[in-house]
This record gives structure tokens, sequence and C-alpha cells, in this order.
């Protein structure tokens, strides 16, 4: 069952590949795992994941060390600075900067660690107030605050676009994150890379897809219905 719902995903990534004439290897599935049990975990990896994303520091770091050491974590939830330190070490990838006191203490933890932190900018380019990130105006300007930190470096974009049951209505922020990503890479900004896109989720991640999105976070159409009894 669970194998068959990564299969399921993957191909639709390939099918919206394919309409946008882009290759799926350019397309990074993370499996969100947030409020799965271990063991769920472990079947997905026993069949060959091993890119797991994460909401909470805690819940990543427990599952961190009870799971193999070859996964990929990616912390995809907004972090508070006095929690970087317990997962500055653990993971790949933080989807979820949004300020300059958190790149520094990003930049500091990883100092600690002889480490290279990569990160990426959340941008609220739908503008909801219930959301984190930071406007698409101001982030031009936040990344050049940021990229003279030695510790981290920017890899790229992020945006948790609005919940909508038809997801061609998100089709509009995965273009304007794109096309940010692309004004960003051309300033060439020392230390800044636009290699990373990280834009859909379970209900309008295809669409992502056609419009550019270099990793795609599903949950519940990988895991199912989440389980919020565990949080």
């Amino acid at each position: 069952m669970l194998q068959d719902n990564f299969r399921e995903v993957e191909q639709r990534i390939e099918a919206a590949c394919r309409r946008s004439g882009r290759d799926p290897k350019e397309v990074t599935l993370i499996a969100v795992s947030k409020t799965k049990p271990v063991e769920m975990l472990q079947e997905a990896y026993d069949f060959g994941t091993r890119i797991f994303g994460e909401n909470k520091v805690q819940e990543l770091t427990e599952k961190y060390d009870q799971l193999p050491k070859d996964i990929h974590w990616h912390l995809i939830g907004h972090l508070q600075r006095n929690k970087v330190k317990y997962i500055i070490d653990k993971v790949d990838l933080i989807h979820s900067v949004d300020s300059v006191r958190l790149a520094e203490a990003i930049d500091k933890e990883a100092q600690k660690h002889g480490i290279t932190a990569n990160i990426l900018i959340e941008v609220n380019v739908a503008g909801e107030e219930s959301k984190f990130g930071i406007s698409p105006e101001e982030t031009e300007s936040f990344i050049e605050k940021i990229a003279g930190f030695s510790h981290i470096k920017v890899c790229g974009l992020m945006t948790i676009a609005p919940f909508v049951e038809n997801p061609e209505e998100n089709r509009p922020y995965f273009q304007r994150l794109r096309k940010l990503s692309v004004d960003i890479a051309a300033k060439k900004v020392n230390n800044v890379t636009m290699s990373i896109l990280s834009m859909g989720m379970t209900n309008d991640f295809e669409v992502a897809v056609e419009e550019g999105a270099t990793m795609v976070r599903v949950g519940t159409g990988l895991f199912g219905v989440r389980d919020y009894a565990r949080i």
C-alpha cells in the first residue's frame, strides 16, 4: 500500500515533467513524514526512500536517532532560533529561513560544527497572514543581507501556497516564485545559488512541477492522512 502510494506520486511527477518538457531527474520528492511513526518511515526506507521532511525539531531529532544514518533529513517547518543547535548537524537542508536573526543563529551553530548549512529562503508569495515567510518584494534585499555569512549557503527559494480545492489557483504563485528565483540568479550574488525551488505539496505538486519546482514536499499523498493525536 505505502509503496504503491510512492509509485503513484512518482508517476504523477514524471507525467508533469513530460507535459512541461522537463527531465524527471530534475525533481526531488521529499517524503513529508511529520506525525508518522518510525515504523512507517522504516517501511519507506526499506523500499528505497532516503529523503524525508519534518516540520518539528523534536520529532526530527527523535526519528534521526532511531533510523538509519544514510537518510537525508530536511527541516521544512518554521524554525525557532533557540532550536537550531539541535538539528544543525542532522539536516541536509533547512527550507524555512525568513529572518536575519534566524540566519545568524544558523551561521553561528554551523561554525561551531565546522560545517556550511544549506538553506532556502521562505517566501510568502500569496501574502497570507497565517504563513511565515518574506514578501517577494523584500526577498532580494534580504538575501543580500545574509549572503556574507560564511557558514551558510543560500541554495534557493521555498514557498507554501494556499490550500485550495483547485490546484490551478496556485499556478500564479509558483510562476512568481520561479520568476523571482531567475531574477535573483541573474544578480550573481556571491555565495547564493538559485538551484532549488521547493514548492508544491500533496494537493498541487503537479502544477508546481510544471512551473519549475525542483523539490516537492508530499506527505498525505504518500503516507495518508496525518494522525494529529501524535503531535
